[in-house]
Formats: structure tokens, sequence, C-alpha cells
């Protein structure tokens, strides 16, 4: 009897044409076995079904009678057994084949981009090429290393501050405050967050968009909790409160927020990332070296002082005076005019009355 072709199912493959066998001249002899090995699987499994079919009769004709199944119970189990090992086999090669047809056609589409001319901006770098360069320069701050973490930090503790003085302009009309800290436009949430994502998404750097956005909306919500609640803890203070937006988690973050994060994760690792690594890359070692350790000694002294500050401005508002010279010091310096000048949106108190904030 001749066996009917099976029409192949959704994400199946199908057996390979004539056609198709010409094109796998011009592949990879690797990838060529691969395909061809591929196209005759799904057709070693059609057959292994319909051998499955003298199973279910024997199972129908013994449910209706009486005596002892030992041998066909052993024989069903071992069937069993064998598919459950061959599904583990073959979504293991599903999972691996996937993830190489991704970060393939992933790295194919940013040297595309790096390559399609804009008059208006620069094309990013493609990840891949960054990462050949590093290597082969063998610079300091390759890959993901310490003095990478830390560059990316000093940036995003800018560039976030830029960016939400931006979007209040555009959203508010007027040039708010979003520092973080008292000595220049830095806020380490920002940072802390740009550091987060970077670590989360760096192994996804050549693969798909998907996975950078699934990465960035978890580590930037992950991050912003975090932060929310630290600042209430050791201030008794919010900057931001989500309460009022909906699918909101205790107002620190919130499902739209957590959108944006993994939007701003997509951009970061496919544009803002590779552009930042390829300046990086033009800093000789030695020179790197320091003033990386530079820029971080400032932006710790600078969280020392702000913790200080802010510390004290907490107590000032709750009516506590200076008990020594150097937090009258502090007072003098940083008065409550500067502190409500540099926190524009730090509020003390009853947190569920106020507004989401960015």
């Amino acid at each position: 009897m001749k066996r009917e072709k099976r029409p192949a199912r959704r994400g199946e493959l199908t057996p390979l044409t004539p056609a198709d066998r010409e094109k796998l001249q011009v592949a990879s002899p690797a990838q060529a076995q691969l395909e061809e090995m591929s196209s005759e699987l799904i057709q070693a499994v059609s057959r292994a079904g319909d051998d499955l079919q003298r199973y279910y009769v024997r199972l129908a004709r013994a449910a209706e009678e009486e005596e002892p199944r030992e041998q066909l119970d052993q024989d069903v189990e071992r069937e069993i057994q064998s598919l459950r090992r061959t599904s583990a086999n073959l979504r293991g090669a599903w999972r691996d084949t996937a993830a190489m047809e991704d970060e393939l056609s992933a790295r194919f589409a940013d040297m595309r981009t790096s390559r399609d001319k804009k008059w208006y901006l620069p094309n990013p770098p493609s990840n891949a090429a960054i990462d050949l360069e590093e290597q082969e320069r063998n610079h300091f701050a390759r890959g993901i290393n310490l003095y990478k973490i830390l560059l990316v930090c000093f940036v995003g503790s800018f560039a976030g501050v830029v960016i939400e003085m931006l979007w209040c302009l555009i959203r508010n009309c007027y040039i708010e405050s979003r520092a973080g800290l008292v000595y220049g436009p830095f806020n380490l949430l920002y940072g802390v967050g740009a550091v987060a994502v970077t670590v989360a998404l760096y192994r996804f750097r050549n693969r798909g968009q998907w996975l950078s956005f699934l990465g960035g909306m978890a580590a930037g919500s992950i991050v912003e909790y975090v932060c929310s609640w630290g600042q209430e803890f050791f201030f008794g203070s919010r900057s931001w409160d989500y309460s009022n937006l909906p699918f909101n988690l205790n107002g620190r973050i919130c499902l739209l927020y957590s959108v944006f994060w993994g939007i701003l994760g997509v951009l970061w690792i496919k544009n803002i990332y590779p552009r930042m690594a390829k300046i990086i890359l033009r800093i000789p070692n030695r020179a790197g070296k320091i003033l990386t350790w530079c820029l971080t000694a400032f932006l710790v002294f600078n969280a020392v002082v702000t913790f200080l500050a802010v510390d004290r401005w907490s107590e000032r508002l709750n009516g506590v005076p200076a008990e020594n010279g150097f937090w009258e010091f502090i007072d003098d310096r940083f008065p409550n005019e500067r502190m409500e000048k540099i926190f524009a949106n730090m509020h003390f108190g009853d947190y569920t009355e106020h507004q989401e904030v960015g």
C-alpha cells in the first residue's frame, strides 16, 4: 500500500525538493549535511508514528481482556522511554539550531545597519566588529571587565540625566533637574541601571532584539525597585511613585515603565553601547585605566557627599539641629533651597499622595 504524504505541521521541516538540494551546494559542508538530515528526520518521525499504530491496537484489545499483560506493559514502557529520549534530543537540537539561526540573522542585520550610511547620524558599529577589535588590540576595557563596567556606570549616570531632562522639556515645556548627585548632572540610578542592563544583555548582544527587550525589561525593573526601596529605607523619601498607574508593584515599578526599560534595553545594546565601546577603543590602555579610576573616584566622592547632604536635609525637615561643626558645614553648603533645586522630585512623608515622576 502506498504511503500517503502527511502534510507538515506549522514549524515543521519538510522534505527537500530538487531545487532545495541544489541550494545546499552553496552552504558549508556541515550546514548542508545538517539540513539534509533534518529533512530526512521528518520522514522518519512519520514512519515511527505509523509503527505506533500496532501498539494502539494492542492496548485497545488488552483493555477488554482479563489475562496478564506483562509483556505488553514492558513493550509499551520501552517505547515510551525511547520517545522521551528522542524528544529530549530533538528539543536540544531545535534549541541550538534556533539560537544559531537567530545569532547569524542578528549579526547580519547589525552588519547591514553599520554599513547603511545616514546623513543625519553616524551608524553604530556592529557588536561583532567591536568584539573583534577589542580582542585583536587586547584593549584595557575589552569584553565586560571591570574597566568597561565602571565606564558604563559613569556614562549612564550622565546620559540618563540628560535624556530625562529633555523628556521633561518635551513633556512639560520646562527644564527641571533630574540629577541624583549634588555635583554635576549625574544620577547613579541611571548608572547602575546601565550597568545592570549591559551585564544582563551582553551575552545577547549578537542575538535578536526580542531577547534584549525581555532582558532590559527585567533588569531595569529590578534596579528601579531596589533603588526605590533603598532610598525609602535609608532616607525615608521617594523620587518617583507609580501608585496611580495601572499594573504597579508597591508604586515602585509599573508595567508602562517596565516596557520603557525593555525598549531602552534594545536601544542600548544595539545602538548606544556599540557607539560608546567604539569611543572607548580610542583611549590608550595606560591613559584609559588612569581616567577610569579618576572618574570612579569622583562618583564615589559625589555619592558619599550626596548621602550626607540628603540625610541632613531629612533631619532639618524634622527639626533636628546640627550636632557639631561638620553638620553645620553641611547645612551651610547644602541648604534646603539648594537641595530642592537639585532633587526637584524628592518627597518625604506620605508617598501615596505623590504622582509619578519622569
